[in-house]
């Protein structure tokens, strides 16, 4: 090891991908092959894309118990996943009874790190949910969130506070949707609002408020920069992430099938902070999970279409 020198280079952020050993492992082992020669290993876009680690593939199957007024007081969760997601599976509602049953899977697919982990999936699943929940019980999204979090005051101020933000109810233009949606990871509590316009038949999405509470954000400017940037990788991942195998290999290649969310399709972000005190929360990490259940609770909101499985291409777009 004391013959060996490695330059790192400065090339943004990693989320994740840099936590496994394979392309070190091809650069040391061509430096291995050629003793005193300096070795530079670039991977092309598509290699990058066809050799990567990916956030595992979830399914879960959700069922609760409501009283006479329908509001749940048991809650069923079942759901196969190849990475045991720990906390991210906790409901903070009041509800009484919960049972969470979790099933590993053996996969092939190379699987590692993704911004907010398994927070990503199961903010959907719970918030879809909850949304569900909501509209059987004839109550508005929010008030019904907010009667559930009655007990955990935390996180009914920051969801409070995004719906003051976002004047939350107000009548929108034919074809535009409101959704919301809260979820807590890395100590720190989010909720997101999204407005979204479909009266093109493509859903386009206009603007997000976001309140979060990370007990303290010591780097005000920082913490806002990051909640922005994980709503727009949330987006993307809602919208177009979608990774396929066939005959043992990735088919995407680059980002002409691989689709990110451009600057032009990027909407308009508010990131309002709550110092709430107690322990302190991360940043880089908690807008991502609340933004994929928000939109698509926002386009249920526009057309009346549910949407339980990502990314949003995927489905029937015809929403005029």
């Amino acid at each position: 090891a004391e013959n060996v020198e490695v330059h790192t280079t400065y090339l943004g952020g990693g989320f994740g991908r840099r936590s496994t050993t394979d392309y070190p492992e091809q650069a040391a082992k061509l430096a291995a092959a050629l003793p005193g020669v300096p070795v530079k290993m670039i991977w092309s876009r598509e290699e990058d894309i066809q050799h990567d680690v990916y956030r595992t593939a979830t399914v879960a199957r959700l069922k609760a118990g409501l009283n006479s007024k329908q509001m749940p007081v048991a809650w069923d969760m079942q759901y196969v996943d190849k990475n045991d997601p720990a906390d991210a599976t906790l409901v903070h509602y009041d509800i009484p009874h919960q049972f969470v049953h979790y099933t590993d899977t053996p996969t092939h697919v190379p699987f590692g790190p993704w911004r907010s982990v398994d927070h990503t999936q199961h903010a959907f699943f719970i918030e879809s949910f909850i949304d569900e929940l909501a509209h059987n019980a004839k109550l508005d999204p929010f008030e019904f969130r907010r009667n559930l979090l009655a007990k955990n005051p935390r996180m009914q101020t920051v969801l409070e506070t995004v719906a003051k933000m976002a004047n939350w109810g107000r009548p929108m233009p034919p074809g535009w949707g409101q959704g919301i949606a809260i979820h807590t990871a890395f100590g720190t509590t989010a909720a997101e609002v999204v407005e979204v316009d479909v009266s093109t038949g493509t859903p386009k999405v206009k603007k997000v408020y976001c309140a979060a509470d990370p007990g303290f954000a010591m780097h005000p400017d920082g913490f806002i920069a990051q909640m922005e940037s994980g709503i727009i990788y949330g987006l993307t991942a809602a919208l177009y992430g979608d990774i396929q195998i066939r005959q043992g290999a990735v088919k995407q290649s680059n980002f002409h099938d691989y689709k990110m969310l451009r600057m032009d399709e990027a909407p308009d972000i508010e990131v309002a902070i709550i110092n709430g005190g107690g322990r302190l929360g991360g940043g880089g990490e908690p807008g991502t999970p609340p933004v994929s259940p928000a939109l698509t609770n926002a386009i249920f909101a526009a057309t009346g279409k549910r949407i339980r499985e990502l990314p949003v291409s995927r489905h029937d777009r015809s929403y005029s």
